[in-house]
């Protein structure tokens, strides 16, 4: 492989790598579903097969994005992309934990609701600027994997409180996130002065 070649296989590995963990993230998301709902999630095997394949898509999140800024490729793709496929993980994860009477369905509404939103504002605004993932809606994410990770991890009874109290902080931290993306939204599409 002539040096041209290589450095030109390099450079398309590294601006496809980032958007391809983030495509596989995407992919996980039903692999997931289908684990965490089979038996109605009673049983402990179906569900320690959720969290391993919920861990592993949650690795990519950290993966795709450390890579696109290392290798200085972040593209708007990504930054769509990646948190569409954050949402639909998560998401997908507060539905049927509801479903199964485990979480507790104000929560997850109040949770999805805000995603919805935000997701909304991104378009909106998208013909003026792409509003990238502030640092609370990271600092968000994180907690709302962990409160969901709990959830779905076969853990016993007694440790409910302490599931529903980081589910609780994942609640606050998703309201109080929204307000940057509000603010950074309204000053995309303020007129310039």
């Amino acid at each position: 492989m002539s040096t041209r070649a290589g450095f030109e296989w390099r450079t398309a590995h590294r601006l496809h790598l980032p958007n391809a963990l983030t495509v596989l993230r995407l992919l996980f998301v039903p692999v997931f579903v289908w684990f965490l709902a089979e038996d109605g999630g009673t049983d402990w095997r179906w569900r320690t097969a959720a969290t391993a394949v919920f861990a592993a898509a949650s690795i990519t999140d950290r993966y795709d994005g450390h890579l696109a800024r290392r290798w200085e490729v972040v593209s708007d793709f990504g930054k769509i992309a990646d948190p569409i496929a954050d949402k639909a993980l998560i998401g997908a994860g507060l539905v049927v934990l509801s479903l199964q009477g485990r979480l507790w369905w104000w929560m997850t509404v109040v949770i999805l609701a805000r995603e919805l939103a935000v997701t909304l504002l991104r378009f909106v605004v998208i013909r003026r600027g792409v509003i990238p993932a502030a640092r609370g809606g990271k600092v968000k994410t994180v907690v709302q994997t962990v409160a969901v990770g709990l959830f779905v991890l076969p853990l016993p009874a007694a440790l409910d409180p302490l599931c529903l109290a980081v589910m609780g902080v994942a609640v606050v931290l998703t309201l109080w996130s929204a307000w940057a993306y509000v603010v950074a939204g309204y000053r995309l599409l303020r007129p310039a002065a």
